[in-house]
């Protein structure tokens, strides 16, 4: 049974930081590419980053220079370190572990408020 767990959310004031984790459990996983989506209220899911098994990394313009995803196959354990947040960062982040099949952990709140 494949389980993506998803941690580290949570509120924060505008410029600054949470890391999100995402624990998976019933894959191999150095063989997955990896990555983390959102979803706003009312928008649609959005990729925000992405890596590959080689350790190629992705971000959503919006984010870059504020996030970075990275993995550590010995935990089997994907980060979305996130500074600098701002209110329209506020979502439901989702991990995601994809080969041929999309894997999806419950998501994770993250409040960027004052």
């Amino acid at each position: 049974q494949v389980q993506l767990v998803e941690s580290g959310g949570g509120l924060v004031q505008p410029g600054g930081s949470l890391r999100l984790s995402c624990a998976a459990s019933g894959i191999i996983f150095s063989i997955y590419a990896m990555a983390w989506y959102r979803q706003a209220p009312g928008k649609q899911r959005e990729l925000v980053a992405s890596i590959s098994r080689a350790g190629n990394a992705y971000h959503l313009d919006s984010v870059k220079g504020r996030f970075t995803i990275s993995r550590d196959n010995a935990k089997n354990t994907v980060y979305l370190q996130m500074n600098t947040l701002k209110p329209e960062d506020t979502a439901v982040y989702y991990c995601n572990a994809h080969i041929a099949t999309h894997y999806w952990g419950q998501g994770t709140q993250v409040t960027v408020s004052s």
